[in-house]
């Protein structure tokens, strides 16, 4: 297994809170002018993700009624699920009192939500654990 690999999985299955306070940091120096956006499931108001976008992005999603955001890892637009299908249809757009954040209520196409899988193979969406306030760690609310 490659090292890379092994830190993924241990972040994304392991039980230690390893918040990730630089992520933002990091993205503005690389990333055009961008805001938080919080992704919501139309029908459950599930959170599904907290992602990002510029006017770019922010624009090509009003036009196109497909959420599409701004990576700030890859530094590009990204349009969640184009290559495995699993787009999300935008249904509404909220804006906060500050005009600096917005939540995208979606319908995810296709299925999967995250990139990430249970046991049994299914996909859940990207917020699967919870922090025991008692003990520190994660649990696993979708195992």
């Amino acid at each position: 297994m490659s090292m890379k690999k092994h830190i993924a999985e241990e972040l994304e299955e392991g039980k230690e809170l390893r918040l990730d306070f630089n992520k933002l940091k990091q993205a503005v120096k690389k990333s055009p002018a961008i805001i938080p956006v919080s992704v919501q499931d139309f029908n459950t108001k599930e959170v599904i993700l907290i992602a990002y976008t510029n006017k770019e992005a922010f624009e090509k999603s009003v036009k196109t009624r497909i959420a599409t955001f701004w990576s700030t890892s890859r530094n590009e637009l990204w349009i969640k699920g184009e290559t495995s299908g699993n787009v999300y249809e935008l249904n509404a757009i909220y804006v906060n009192c500050e005009q600096n954040s917005l939540v995208y209520l979606v319908s995810p196409k296709a299925g999967g939500i995250c990139h990430t899988y249970n046991a049994k193979g299914k996909a859940r969406n990207c917020y699967y654990r919870k922090l025991n306030l008692k003990t520190g760690e994660l649990e696993n609310m979708n195992p």
